[in-house]
């Protein structure tokens, strides 16, 4: 486990799951999990520390390593529950690869890229269609996300993207309200809005162009 509420910018290594999290100020944050217990809430000592929600608790849920798989707790720990995949938890569940677990208003993604190539049925807030975008956009949202595939913690910048698309900072901004429209993000506020289109995008294939 890294240290108490530490982040990371680079995928863990010899590829143990680890939970990812945007900020407010859309930067992707990682917490590699190991051992048999990881802590969710808002206390410091919390080994997944998410301090900047009021809505989750200082102990909210946990995480624990069963038979292989990791599985979450939230028996009565929190005020205001647990989620995944859009579901409120009760009891125990199995996590699997891209799962979603919602604290508060935090969402934390569940990674296990050992699990990629077994097929398994998501829960949840159906995703926006990729092919919904225009060739444009689609160019727009995968120079956005380039440097996250690099291992980078925040997308690139308006002046970035237009540079590389030839384009000027104010088409880039047109594509990319185009894109938040589209897929049902105008309501977000601008860093948390941009934070989403990334985070989607990588979901959805489209930060690769496809």
């Amino acid at each position: 486990m890294d240290e108490p509420g530490g982040t990371t910018t680079a995928p863990p290594r010899d590829q143990e799951p680890w939970l990812t999290c945007w900020s407010e100020q859309a930067q992707l944050r990682r917490w590699a999990l190991s051992g048999s217990v990881v802590i969710v809430g808002r206390a410091p000592g919390a080994d997944v520390v998410v301090a900047d929600d009021p809505l989750v608790s200082r102990m909210h849920a946990r995480l624990e390593r069963t038979g292989g798989r990791w599985t979450v707790v939230d028996d009565g720990l929190s005020r205001n529950g647990t989620w995944v995949c859009g579901q409120r938890l009760t009891g125990r569940r199995v996590l699997h690869d891209r799962d979603t677990l919602r604290v508060g208003n935090t969402v934390l993604t569940f990674c296990a890229p050992d699990e990629r190539d077994e097929p398994h049925t998501l829960v949840g807030e159906p995703l926006p269609l990729a092919d919904a975008l225009t060739p444009a956009q689609r160019a727009v949202v995968a120079a956005l996300c380039r440097p996250l595939l690099a291992g980078a913690a925040l997308p690139a910048t308006n002046a970035q993207i237009a540079a590389e698309l030839h384009l000027s900072v104010d088409a880039v901004k047109t594509h990319l309200r185009g894109v938040a429209h589209r897929w049902g993000l105008d309501h977000l506020p601008q860093n948390e809005k941009r934070a989403r289109t990334a985070q989607l995008a990588v979901r959805l294939g489209s930060a690769a162009g496809h």
